[in-house]
Parts: structure tokens; sequence; C-alpha cells
């Protein structure tokens, strides 16, 4: 496990939540999950809000006995995280992803991401299956999604 100082924390709340980064925190578990330093690789540092998510509200009629009752999704945060970044950046795929750091409100994850249409990548015949693979993320096909679906 990656020790983050505590300042690193504070500068990187106060960036937009998700933030396109040069090079990964952790570079082993970078490599590990697929990263390589090499064009058509990307490296998103994001954040997302930690504990049960609020139902919202009913803007309709009169209010139900349970309103603003927190429930849990049916997924991890980190495959949360993946499918915003996925939906931020829809030219490319999203790899995998790691857990960087947590402080008391958010947790910090970096996600990788592929350029599918990158010709490093293409001509790459350890990397050029994610050519014909398409959202990825909001399939579960990641790592974390995979957990999620119990698989």
């Amino acid at each position: 496990m990656l020790k983050v100082p505590k300042e690193r924390l504070i500068g990187w709340r106060r960036q937009d939540t998700i933030t396109k980064i040069e090079h990964p925190t952790n570079i082993k578990k970078a490599r590990a999950l697929g990263f390589r330093a090499k064009q058509g690789y990307v490296v998103v540092r994001t954040t997302i809000r930690k504990g049960a998510r609020i139902r919202p509200k009913t803007a309709k009629g009169r209010n139900p006995s349970r309103i603003g009752r927190r429930f849990t999704p049916g997924q991890s945060l980190q495959t949360i995280a993946e499918k915003r970044v996925a939906r931020k950046f829809p030219n490319m795929e999203v790899l995998n992803s790691y857990y960087i750091a947590e402080d008391g409100v958010q947790t910090f994850y970096e996600v990788i991401l592929v350029d599918p249409h990158h010709p490093s990548i293409k001509a790459d015949p350890k990397i050029n299956w994610i050519t014909t693979h398409r959202k990825r993320a909001f399939r579960g096909l990641t790592s974390s999604g995979k957990k999620s679906r119990a698989l």
C-alpha cells in the first residue's frame, strides 16, 4: 500500500474531480494492471464521495415516508469511478483502475485509459485486443466491474 502524504491529498482535493495526470502515483500497481509508458496510454485521477448514496427526492405529489433515505448501490465506488471517467473520455477505453488514498470525505482512484485508435496501440499485439472492445466499464468488464458482478 502506497502511503500518500496529507499535503498531497489536500492539493488533490482542490483539483477537479477527474484530473489527467502525467505519471501514475503507484507505478508498480499501474504496470501490474497493464499500464505501459508509451503513447496511447493515459492515467486519470478521480475522486468519489465516501459512504452510502442518498436516494433522490421526488418532485411531485406527497412526500413518501422513506424520503431521503440512504441506500448502497449494487456496485463498488471503484466501479462507479471508472464509469464516470469513461463518460468524461468517450474516445478512450478503461483498461483498469486502482485505489490510491482516502481522506475523511473522498476516496481517490487512478484509472488507466487506452486509446484504441492510436497506431502504437493497434500495432502492439499485447494490447490490440482492446480495439474491438467498446464501453468495457459500462458492461462490467474491468476487474472491479467483474467483482461487482460476482465473477
